[in-house]
């Protein structure tokens, strides 16, 4: 049977990681891509993936500085790098990598970073699951210049433009579960080839349900919303989300 897939999610950050790995199972969530933002979450993230059949690990390294009291040396950085290359066969994808300018800090570096994430993805061959946040334009830029070939832009927020230029550019999207009311989400889909689309859930964020934490059973939602907005029966939409993690992964 074809699954569903949360092509992007945070299990180390949830409370019951593995009371939210069965529940995503008894839903017909087959893939669970979590993703690390630093080498503590890296680490956790992979042990669940040794552990776990349906879930996969992205390792990456969060945006310098868009986590509290982050802080590392060039040195810790390239250990890091060092760890993932030495862990290729046991991930799928290099996630969570971007830029985030919410307070503006230490924009320099953070392309630094970020380019030397882009060229890690090359160098494995694996995806890229990127934030973008308030910072849409450079990262599009960069990927420009640095030519991954295998871009997913994660609960992307630009404009519309930065949409299709992205899409035009064959980059695909993941649309987080909280598009059941965010109307910048329904334009993406709208305007998005079904062949560039992913269901992410961001657990523990960006839940669909007010007032209850998000977890990888409830990524069904994004595919029920997109199912409605592109006039396509959910099993539809759930093999050609399938088909396209076929391709990229």
């Amino acid at each position: 049977m074809i699954p569903f897939i949360d092509i992007h999610c945070h299990l180390d950050y949830l409370q019951d990681p593995e009371g939210a790995i069965k529940r995503a199972k008894e839903a017909g969530v087959g893939v669970i891509l979590t993703n690390g933002v630093s080498p503590i979450t890296n680490r956790k993230g992979l042990a669940l993936a040794k552990t776990h059949p349906e879930v996969k690990a992205a390792l990456g390294f969060y945006p310098p500085d868009a986590l509290e009291g982050f802080i590392f040396s060039e040195r810790e950085f390239q250990e890091e790098l060092a760890f993932i290359r030495a862990n290729k066969k046991h991930i799928r994808a290099i996630g969570e990598v971007g830029m985030d300018f919410k307070d503006g800090k230490d924009r320099e570096l953070q392309g630094r970073v970020f380019v030397a994430m882009i060229t890690l993805a090359k160098e494995l061959d694996v995806p890229l699951l990127i934030h973008t946040r308030k910072a849409e334009e450079l990262v599009l830029g960069l990927l420009d210049r640095e030519k991954p070939k295998k871009v997913i832009l994660h609960c992307f927020c630009g404009k519309k433009a930065l949409v299709k230029r992205a899409s035009d550019a064959g980059y695909c999207f993941s649309v987080p579960t909280n598009i059941v009311r965010a109307e910048n989400f329904q334009q993406l889909v709208e305007m998005v080839p079904m062949c560039q689309l992913f269901c992410e859930t961001d657990s523990p964020y960006l839940s669909p349900f007010k007032e209850r934490p998000n977890e990888p059973a409830f990524v069904v939602e994004s595919y029920k919303k997109i199912a409605e907005i592109k006039k396509l029966d959910l099993i539809e939409v759930k093999n050609l989300i399938y088909q396209n993690y076929q391709r990229l992964f």
